[in-house]
């Protein structure tokens, strides 16, 4: 029977010295009850008493009563002074949690540089760092920063540090590769010569991502003898990053045969993926393995015809195992199986041999060639979809609007918008401001539409993109936007072209709420022609 593995997260500590990611306490907390949902062993909360969210993340995590381990983060005692009197580890034992992470050097170099002490003496802040938290009841993981360097330095000091950690009574000891310079190979030759001298030991890997091998690193490590894994939930941490659990676990789980986290729980991992990366604000990279939106996405034609026949012709697993699904994407190489593909999942009804496909078909393309790109835009193809199929019900029908950018001097700029609707045969005129012309746009929009249609409340941009497409026009260049909005459930993306930043503004955003409404109670007998240039408007 294959060893399960202990998975570490330490997101709300390392991850949070990631680039552009700060997390309040409550962000924190409800990144913990995700990371408890997922099943995860061992959470690190921060470092206790180093500011004010960490203080009150570790008074109100308890009241969570999460099954996972929360650690608290800290490091050795300081030179020449006894562990008893080190404030640092006093505030760990006032955390109130059932483990410490204590971090020690296993350098000689860094002992001698950023220490300033003696080999001897840096052994001596291991041993009773460890020893007095032992005593206070806790179960203390030591973690080696720079391990690998320091082996490849002096093996027998980094050794040396190990022993006296485990001598101490440390549960676990994990490797560090601190500056994340370390390959594969040599970590499991390393990994594998520490679990030789020290066979009775756990041992824990923690790697970085500065060559891009900190998953590849953990996976060598686990393969080499070691039995908990650290990292961080999409990888974030300082610099290029930590090891990214949403690769790790899955590999471990689905392809090695290393049981880390409850079965059950493995379907959850893309939503906890996404979850997180709103909770911390930064956009997950559209191609991240696993759980990005494009882990299963498929563009080619063959590439298609081939998954319909069955999936497992271009795809390793089946994307539900961890929470993904399979997209098609249409574009300008696409063959008649991605959209047919795409009509199948939105449960529409397309004779592949009907004129009717062909006439979508070329209408893509023709959308493309113009500077559509639906492959980011899957709302608005849905759209375009359900018009061709006679399957849309529009719900509103548009009929002009005029914007009004003010700038006086010393004063920021006004942006107002007037939106004149009909719905239901009744014409509505609204007005409405914003920080900027869209913005004015969407709440001239939605303060009319919200009239009928109380839902679209829960909905909202979440991302605005501009993209130039013909350079060599410069100011009279066509420009492509590409809108983001999400809801409680959903999140979707709408496009739109023009050489008018707010017309090719304004097709997206009217493509956002009319998704929005899909689903809505249509108004009877209502006729609508929406006068949009590229016909994802047009009935």
């Amino acid at each position: 029977m294959s060893k399960s593995i202990s998975i570490f997260d330490t997101t709300l500590r390392d991850g949070t010295q990631g680039e552009g990611i700060s997390l309040s306490a409550d962000d924190k907390l409800k990144i913990a009850k995700k990371l408890d949902d997922l099943g995860v062993h061992y959470i690190e909360g921060g470092i206790p008493g180093s500011n004010n969210k960490d203080i009150e993340f570790f008074k109100r995590v308890k009241e969570l009563h999460l099954n996972a381990t929360i650690t608290a983060f800290g490091s050795t005692r300081r030179k020449n002074s006894l562990a008893e009197h080190d404030d640092n580890l006093k505030r760990m034992i006032d955390a109130g949690v059932p483990a410490a992470t204590l971090v020690g050097k296993s350098w000689d170099f860094h002992v001698h540089t950023a220490l300033q002490t003696t080999l001897e003496e840096n052994l001596a802040m291991i041993g009773d760092s460890i020893s007095f938290l032992k005593q206070k009841g806790l179960e203390v993981i030591f973690d080696a920063e720079h391990f690998f360097d320091g082996y490849k330095h002096n093996p027998e000091y980094a050794v040396a540090v190990m022993a006296k950690a485990k001598e101490a009574g440390a549960d676990w000891l994990v490797m560090c590769d601190t500056n994340g310079g370390t390959l594969p190979h040599e970590i499991q030759e390393i990994v594998g010569a520490l679990s030789l001298k020290l066979p009775e030991a756990s041992l824990g890997i923690h790697t970085h991502n500065d060559c891009e091998l900190a998953v590849a690193n953990a996976l060598s490590a686990v393969r080499a003898g070691a039995r908990q894994v650290q990292g961080t939930i999409n990888g974030y941490g300082e610099r290029c990053g930590n090891a990214n659990l949403c690769s790790i676990i899955p590999t471990l789980q689905l392809k090695m045969g290393m049981p880390c986290i409850p079965g059950d729980s493995l379907p959850q991992l893309t939503n906890t993926a996404r979850f997180i990366s709103e909770v911390a604000n930064v956009n997950m990279p559209v191609n991240q393995p696993y759980v990005g939106a494009a882990a299963f996405a498929h563009k080619g034609g063959i590439h298609v015809s081939a998954i319909l026949r069955d999936s497992r012709t271009y795809e390793h697993i089946a994307p539900e195992l961890v929470g993904n699904k399979q997209r098609v994407l249409v574009s300008e190489l696409a063959g008649q199986s991605n959209v047919l593909s795409k009509a199948q999942d939105m449960g529409l009804s397309l004779d592949p041999s009907s004129e009717q496909a062909k006439k979508v078909i070329d209408r893509i393309k023709d959308l493309e060639h113009q500077g559509y790109q639906f492959e980011g835009a899957d709302a608005s193809l849905e759209l375009l979809l359900r018009e061709a199929t006679g399957e849309m019900n529009n719900l509103f029908t548009f009929e002009s609007f005029k914007m009004l950018v003010e700038k006086n001097a010393g004063q920021p700029v006004v942006s107002e918008a007037f939106v004149k609707l009909k719905i239901g045969g009744e014409s509505l005129y609204t007005a409405a401001e914003g920080n900027g012309p869209v913005n004015a746009l969407d709440n001239a929009l939605r303060k009319a539409l919200l009239t009928r249609f109380p839902k679209l409340k829960e909905m909202h941009l979440s991302d605005y993109k501009v993209r130039v497409l013909d350079e060599q026009d410069q100011t009279a260049a066509k420009v492509r936007v590409l809108i983001e909005s999400k809801d409680y459930k959903d999140t979707w993306n709408t496009v739109g072209v023009s050489s008018n930043v707010i017309e090719a503004s304004w097709e997206a955003l009217v493509d956002s709420m009319r998704y929005a409404l899909l689903g809505q109670i249509s108004l009877a007998n209502e006729t609508v022609d929406h006068n949009g240039p590229k016909g994802l408007v047009n009935h």
